[in-house]
């Protein structure tokens, strides 16, 4: 028949006519099928479209959130059970610090719990108060009181973004009439932060305050606060404030500290390499406030010295002068006194009728001016009072002679520049008692962890799950094409039938002799050279003459005799 023909020798327009007749042909199967026919046909497409469906949704992975996380042991025991009765899928997460379950059912779930009164948080609040018993004890009502507030004391700091969990731990004294024995009330706080979160000080003391104005006559300074790593977070307590530092000063530190490393680093990398040379600095600065004040006077009288007062004083005192010899006879009464002639001349200054001495007294009082001089000083904080540096160089790589690099140790010259270079770098003061140690070492190799093998890597385990569903998936759409598409298409578009050996020779040399067209080369398929029209109908003939049954059946079905009639 005609559709047998190459489409590659059909005229144009020839292909969209045979599709169309294929087509057409398609169409009167399907309507000539009968009805049971046409219904098991749906329903085995049917049937092969849910099965890809079930596949695919079976293969893809639920999404699963998070239900609850961080909770405690006891609460995650009752919710895992509950979970269990409510026939909910759940999974942990990886850590154990969380419950998943399919994201769908995620606020249905969490409602079903919260009607059971789950997760309790493991702390209890005021609800204790709730089931108070008629007839029990003031001691037994005090600590209920007593974990009630603690309870709800440590929801109130779990409130706080940083918070993950907290535990608050109260000692309430008893009360007594005796003002020696009073004692004041103490908290202990204890948080659990979030990972990659702290505290700053403003959200320590407002958890200080909030705790001590929670409790009766309890001050600030009797709450304590400390997180997961028992570290202590009031700063009351902090013994760098007891040593009079705070953070300033020690981030002050760490500053000048990495400002000189980073000195070293500049200067060192274009000679040793970057990853060739290890630097570390200690600074000792000097924090203290010191104030002075001195009063110098210099050494009395100087040159320069100027007099401001000067007085002096003089007195005589006129006294009576000894008579008479020494000796026994000096004590004796005076003999009477008689008038001489003559009297012996007195000697030059005595006083008239006696012979005497004067007493002479001479005081000077002498005042300078005050030479002092008045110095106050205050030094400035944070002043360096020592530098130590640490630098430790690698060993030089050089080629070897069979190219692999070597490395060697530096010379002593190498050390001495690059001490030199480094005592530049940072300022070196002997009188400060600075001190520079460079040391040459071979640098030890990284560690590196042991490679697992791809059947023992998690990643290749579920990149292998992930293909072992693929694959299964396939083979299904494999089966449902070959077992039911394929045989299905079969039955309503037949496929074409294959031409006999020589009828494409045939149908051309003769199409070619009713057009009447002689001398057109024309190709065949399956034909690699150009034949004549004489040369393709000689081939036609011999294929007549040595096989005519061939051709007598190639002219039957051109003439439409071995047609099944139709239905």
């Amino acid at each position: 028949m005609a559709a047998a023909e190459n489409t590659a020798d059909l005229p144009p327009g020839a292909a969209p006519a045979a599709a169309d007749s294929r087509l057409q042909q398609a169409l009167q199967n399907i309507n000539a099928l009968s009805q049971r026919q046409k219904i098991a046909g749906a329903a085995a497409i049917a049937l092969v479209i849910a099965l890809l469906a079930g596949v695919l949704l079976w293969n893809r992975a639920p999404e699963y959130a998070v239900l609850f996380s961080n909770l405690d042991e006891r609460d995650g025991g009752q919710i895992i059970a509950a979970l269990g009765q409510q026939n909910v899928p759940y999974r942990m997460s990886a850590n154990g610090t969380a419950i998943l379950v399919p994201q769908a059912q995620v606020h249905e779930t969490r409602l079903r719990l919260a009607a059971e009164g789950l997760p309790k948080g493991g702390l209890a609040g005021f609800e204790l108060m709730d089931g108070q018993k008629l007839g029990i004890s003031q001691f037994n009502e005090q600590v209920n009181y007593q974990r009630a507030l603690e309870g709800e004391l440590s929801r109130t700091v779990q409130a706080i973004d940083a918070v993950a969990s907290a535990r608050v731990h109260l000692a309430i004294p008893k009360q007594t009439a005796f003002l020696r024995d009073d004692q004041r009330p103490t908290a202990s706080v204890m948080v659990n932060l979030r990972p990659g979160r702290i505290l700053d000080q403003n959200q320590v003391a407002g958890i200080v305050h909030l705790v001590s104005s929670s409790v009766p006559r309890m001050n600030a300074e009797g709450v304590k606060i400390i997180n997961q790593d028992g570290s202590l977070l009031t700063v009351q307590a902090d013994p760098l404030m007891r040593a009079g530092l705070n953070a300033n000063q020690l981030e002050y530190v760490r500053a000048m500290e990495k400002a000189f490393i980073e000195r070293i680093e500049n200067i060192l990398a274009p000679m040793v390499g970057k990853d060739n040379f290890r630097a570390q600095v200690a600074a000792d600065v000097d924090f203290n406030q010191v104030e002075q004040t001195a009063e110098t006077y210099k050494p009395n009288p100087t040159p320069e010295q100027a007099v401001r007062s000067q007085q002096t004083t003089e007195a005589f005192n006129p006294l009576p002068g000894a008579q008479g010899v020494p000796g026994a006879l000096t004590n004796q009464p005076p003999a009477p006194a008689t008038a001489p002639l003559t009297a012996p001349p007195a000697g030059p200054g005595a006083a008239p009728g006696l012979q005497g001495v004067t007493s002479a007294n001479r005081s000077a009082v002498l005042n300078y001016e005050l030479d002092r001089n008045i110095q106050h000083v205050k030094q400035a904080v944070g002043q360096l009072k020592r530098l130590s540096v640490a630098v430790v160089v690698n060993n030089r790589s050089i080629p070897a002679p069979d190219g692999t690099p070597t490395t060697v140790p530096l010379t002593d010259a190498e050390i001495a520049r690059i001490t030199n270079l480094v005592r530049e770098a940072v300022g070196y003061n002997a009188d400060r008692g600075d001190s520079i140690n460079v040391a040459n070492s071979e640098f030890a190799a990284e560690l590196r962890e042991p490679v697992l093998p791809l059947w023992k890597d998690p990643e290749m385990i579920d990149l292998g799950k992930q293909g072992l569903n693929w694959l299964l998936v396939l083979l299904v759409v494999l089966l449902a094409y070959f077992g039911v598409i394929r045989p299905l298409l079969r039955t309503v578009v037949p496929p074409k039938p294959k031409p006999e050996p020589g009828a494409e020779a045939i149908a051309g040399a003769e199409a070619e002799g009713e057009e009447g067209e002689e001398g057109v080369r024309v190709t065949l398929s399956g034909q690699g050279e150009e034949e004549s029209f004489e040369e393709r109908l000689e081939r036609a003939r011999n294929l007549a003459r040595n096989d005519p049954k061939m051709v007598a059946n190639l002219i039957k079905e051109w003439m439409g005799v071995n047609e099944e009639p139709r239905k």
